[in-house]
């Protein structure tokens, strides 16, 4: 007996593939015909309860916030390094607790306020380092990877078709940026520009290339689906 969706060979016992979880079909083997535990249309839906969670996940990022607080504070001097570690933890929580707040978050939303939370986080360590490398380095860091980020779940999530598209252009866009990234190394931190990024934007640009290949062939695409159970 075999699998009607992926085609792996099953045992006459089965019940579901143990790959796909598709429930087993066979046209000799007689299913048992049993009363349905719950009334058509009637199946109890579990309620979330995002209030308990939420006030779960703030105390979890409370703890830390005041620990480091309290290592860091003495009485003849203000504190030194205890802001960058609230500063992390804030990231974590807009990342991580924000979305809780939400029933169906969106993100397409909250992709963006995190890269503008990390882009925040990264000027105030260039201000209280006295660094100059924010405009020149990070800045057009996190705003290319934005971009690229935001197109590729903006695309995701809007799209019903043409995951292997945009996952093949998010690869080769990715490659490219390293290009980008080599270059502004140099200007900022005057690194020499040896041509590191070639090998990642060849990697990248071949996998795009293959993934966008077999969104195109769709003979290919289902001969990698056999073979790989996807």
């Amino acid at each position: 007996m075999y699998c009607v969706n992926c085609g792996v060979r099953l045992e006459d016992t089965e019940k579901k593939c143990p790959l796909c979880n598709t429930v087993v079909y066979h046209p000799d083997i007689k299913q048992e015909v049993v009363t349905p535990l719950y009334p058509k249309g009637k199946i109890p839906k579990l309620k979330p309860k995002p209030k308990a969670l939420n006030g779960a996940v703030i105390i979890l990022f409370l703890i830390p916030t005041f620990i480091s607080l309290l290592s860091d504070w003495q009485p003849d001097s203000a504190f030194n390094w205890s802001w960058f570690v609230v500063g992390a933890l804030a990231l974590g929580y807009i990342a991580v607790g924000l979305p809780f707040w939400f029933q169906k978050p969106n993100p397409v939303v909250f992709v963006p306020c995190n890269f503008a939370a990390i882009t925040l986080y990264l000027l105030y360590i260039n201000l209280a380092t006295g660094g100059g490398w924010f405009l020149g380095f990070a800045f057009p860091i996190i705003g290319g990877l934005c971009l690229i980020t935001c197109t590729v779940v903006t695309l995701l999530y809007y799209l019903q078709k043409g995951t292997l598209y945009i996952w093949g252009g998010a690869f080769i866009a990715i490659g490219a940026f390293m290009l980008l990234i080599e270059f502004l190394l140099d200007i900022t931190f005057h690194i020499n520009f040896i041509g590191w990024s070639i090998y990642p934007l060849i990697v990248l640009t071949l996998l795009g290339g293959v993934l966008i290949y077999l969104a195109i062939n769709s003979s290919a695409r289902e001969m990698m689906e056999r073979k790989l159970f996807f």
